[in-house]
């Protein structure tokens, strides 16, 4: 960018040179012109503004003009006319000389009448700074600062203060301005050392950013696929728990089945104990299918529920009886208590003895040795609870939040052995949420559990 100022400057320079010089040819040209007549010389001065002086020279060395020259003058003329060769007045050139502390042009003008005349012009110094140095650096500067300086650093021109400012590089100029360069300064904190600082600190803190987010990213992939195949593990162990689940109905109705088939009962109660068992592990085995069904809905967003007001009551008994035979089975303790009178609340009936159906079957699989089951229905301020509790193996607290989880089951050796989908517990949330119940429980290991539906009453019950 300095450089090509310079040649714009030097450029526009010589070019108001060449145009005074051709007009100064044509006033020394014309017939009336005469050495002894200075009229037309200060006539082109004056027209020419960008010299502030000239002097005219013959080939002897004689100053015609100005007429009244002092002595020095004089003498730096004829000591410049005899730098001059004599080829140079025959070819009528032209060029650049020191005059003092400035620079003259010096052009030979053939063809006036006392013969070939040596022309000296002087630039006007202020002429030069508006006409050429103004205009030409005017529109290029931005944040960075043009100024040109003489031979001595001062500066010749300069469109805003240098104070502080930091010079970058300097270009010379070339024989129009042998002494003087073009400084190219940026002001303070925007130096190329300056801004390459800033560029370092910017990278660095993108390059550290950068890093982060690489970090970021790589442990939100890590857990993503962590949880993408603890989820496909899951999955695996609910179709592997789920096949079992069913097998094992269904080998138990075909058994009972091809055994009454086949006539081999030895007594009327056996065939009722026979037929009691194929209407348990279908209902078992309808309930698992439900659960499945239902859990598949609720995964593509189609389950619906009919809410309408009703009464828990018969849903309490009516799940209950169900679960009558394998609990009578199972040698199982079971204490009911359910208030009277309790208000009726928006619920689907068949949707919430599922879900207590699913608490009923945790409580029976995870009992252990202790068979006790207490199922309990009651109103609670602008709720009503229904409790399901347990002497069972218990839960761990850090356990409580996550058994809510889909395909999500406890890794303990207690519970390991045991039948199960993991989409149990997931069921019966989603079913009391979808009538703006809560479902909590409490359970410590060896303690039993107490699950507890939550049902809001409507206003005015």
């Amino acid at each position: 960018m300095a450089t090509m100022c310079v040649e714009k400057i030097e450029m526009a320079v010589l070019k108001a040179e060449e145009e005074g010089l051709a007009s100064l040819r044509r006033a020394v040209l014309d017939p009336d012109f005469a050495p002894g007549r200075p009229e037309r010389i200060q006539a082109w001065i004056a027209r020419t503004p960008f010299f502030e002086s000239a002097y005219l020279v013959d080939r002897r060395g004689t100053v015609l003009y100005p007429p009244l020259s002092s002595g020095g003058e004089e003498a730096t003329l004829s000591a410049l006319r005899a730098e001059i060769p004599p080829g140079f007045w025959d070819r009528e050139g032209q060029r650049h000389v020191p005059l003092g502390d400035q620079v003259a042009l010096v052009a030979v003008i053939q063809g006036a009448a006392p013969g070939p005349l040596l022309a000296v012009l002087r630039r006007n110094e202020g002429e030069l700074r508006r006409d050429v140095l103004e205009k030409t650096l005017a529109g290029l500067e931005g944040q960075s600062l043009l100024a040109v300086l003489d031979g001595s650093d001062r500066p010749v021109y300069a469109a805003r203060p240098l104070d502080r400012a930091q010079r970058v590089l300097t270009v010379p100029f070339g024989e129009a301005l042998p002494s003087w360069r073009l400084a190219l300064y940026e002001p303070e904190g925007l130096a190329p050392r300056d801004a390459v600082r800033r560029q370092a600190a910017l990278f660095t803190g993108v390059f550290v950013l950068l890093l982060g987010v690489i970090g970021f990213g790589l442990a939100a992939s890590y857990r993503l696929v962590r949880r993408e195949s603890e989820m496909a593990r899951l999955k695996s162990d609910f179709v592997a728990n789920v096949s079992h689940d069913l097998k094992t109905p269904l080998a138990l109705i075909r058994m009972f089945a091809e055994t009454l088939e086949m006539n081999r009962v030895p007594s009327e109660a056996s065939r009722r104990e026979y037929y009691g068992v194929i209407t348990r592990e279908s209902e078992r085995l309808t309930r698992l299918i439900d659960n499945v069904l239902d859990f598949s809905r609720i995964e593509g967003g189609r389950q619906r529920y009919d809410l309408a007001l009703g009464h828990v009551e018969p849903v309490v008994h009516q799940v209950l009886d169900a679960f009558r035979y394998p609990l009578s089975q199972g040698g199982f303790k079971v204490d009911v208590r359910v208030e009277p009178d309790l208000p009726p609340v928006r619920l689907d009936a068949e949707a919430l003895a599922q879900a207590l159906a699913n608490l009923v079957d945790n409580a029976m699989k995870y009992s252990g040795d202790r068979r006790g089951l207490g199922v309990s229905a009651a109103r609670a301020g602008h709720e009503i609870r229904i409790e399901v509790s347990d002497d069972g193996i218990g839960i761990p607290p850090s356990e409580h939040a996550r058994i809510f989880e889909k395909f999500y089951r406890i890794g303990t050796s207690d519970t390991q052995g045991r039948r199960g989908s993991g989409v149990g517990l997931t069921l019966v949330k989603h079913i009391v949420e979808a009538h703006a119940g809560r479902v909590t429980v409490d359970s410590r290991p060896g303690e039993g559990s107490r699950f507890v539906i939550h049902l809001p009453i409507p206003a005015g019950s």
